[in-house]
């Protein structure tokens, strides 16, 4: 498989959480963040982290591990911001994969089912994960022939409008359960779902 870096999206201020910092809520005994980091080093490729230039805590779990932090000036804007930034600071690839820092289901299998989707339709211009009924979500590869597009980004809404337009030229990959989707923004959230897995 080619060199395919991947860009974990952490530079959000979990604002719903009323003051906690979601990425770095328990989970099985880890931070978010740094589960994240490890699920996606395993797939064997490059990790980067787009995080804003205060996240002092985010930024020592990512110096712990081997990923490369990326700094997101002004995230602040939004999500945007963060694709804008994280892309335009990777290196150069054939392609790059594009996952959210908070989707605590995804697995490394996941991860590199997307990946290895680009083999498997070799024509398509964008590989994107959805649920298992076929919703579409994260993580979302993009071929480096779109790279320039993400300069332009502006706003809270990230790539949506980048991928619509390649709507036609995408491939969607079916990833178990609602994994591609599942997030958790509130502090009830995640004692929710922390009832579930005991």
């Amino acid at each position: 498989m080619a060199i395919i870096p991947i860009l974990i999206l952490a530079a959000g201020r979990s604002r719903r959480m009323r003051g906690r910092d979601k990425l770095l809520e328990d989970v099985d005994g880890l931070p978010l963040l740094h589960r994240q980091i490890a699920k996606a080093e395993a797939t064997g490729q490059p990790v980067f982290v787009a995080v804003p230039p205060d996240a002092i805590a985010r930024r020592a779990i990512i110096e712990e591990s081997k990923a490369t932090a990326l700094i997101v000036a002004d995230a602040d804007e939004g999500l945007s911001a963060s694709l804008r930034s994280g892309v335009a600071q990777l290196p150069d690839a054939p392609a790059f994969l594009v996952m959210l820092g908070d989707l605590v289901a995804l697995e490394t299998a996941d991860l590199l089912a997307v990946l290895g989707a680009r083999n498997a339709a070799p024509d398509a211009l964008i590989w994107r994960g959805t649920s298992a009924d076929g919703k579409p979500g994260h993580p979302i590869l993009f071929d480096a022939s779109l790279r320039p597009d993400f300069a332009g980004l502006a706003g809270d809404k990230g790539a949506d409008a980048l991928v619509k337009k390649h709507t036609g030229a995408t491939h969607l990959v079916a990833l178990p359960d609602a994994r591609a989707r599942f997030d958790l923004d509130t502090p009830e959230d995640w004692d929710a779902w922390r009832l579930t897995r005991t």
